[in-house]
């Protein structure tokens, strides 16, 4: 007797990782009170991708970022960002969808503290569960 081989189909779960809407060169608000206006962002921290592929950032990425509108001794220097709302909905793990109306970071120094002293607006809840160093200056968490 010949044995057929029988396929299992897996079950689709939901997916947990979040869509990744701010390309290269995007620019953001600046969510903190350091004096920044806008931030264009210039590359994600540990991105991985495909060769020629433009990097991408999602709500809690940490990124590096240019300032350009806001204080004079800010501008066009290198300044790591941390990704706190994004325009692009985006899944959860309990299944409901998040949008937020703008697209907005935060800055911080190399070990992810915060440099400003609050953070204006409201903050997407994976962003403080992956960086628990920004929950202290958030207001709303959503």
């Amino acid at each position: 007797m010949a044995r057929r081989a029988v396929r299992r189909r897996k079950a689709k779960g939901i997916k947990p990782r979040i869509s990744r809407g701010l390309p290269v060169m995007a620019r953001v608000k600046c969510a903190d009170n350091t004096g920044a206006r806008i931030l264009q962002i210039i590359s994600v921290v540990g991105y991985k991708g495909r060769k020629g592929r433009i990097p991408s950032a999602s709500v809690g990425d940490m990124v590096v970022a240019v300032v350009k509108q806001g204080k004079y001794d800010l501008l066009h220097k290198p300044l790591r960002a941390i990704i706190v709302r994004q325009r692009k909905p985006f899944r959860r793990k309990s299944g409901q969808w998040v949008v937020f109306e703008d697209n907005a970071a935060i800055i911080v120094n190399e070990d992810a503290t915060p440099v400003g002293t609050e953070i204006r607006g409201p903050i997407a809840k994976e962003a403080i569960e992956k960086w628990p160093s920004i929950s202290a200056l958030s207001a709303i968490v959503v």
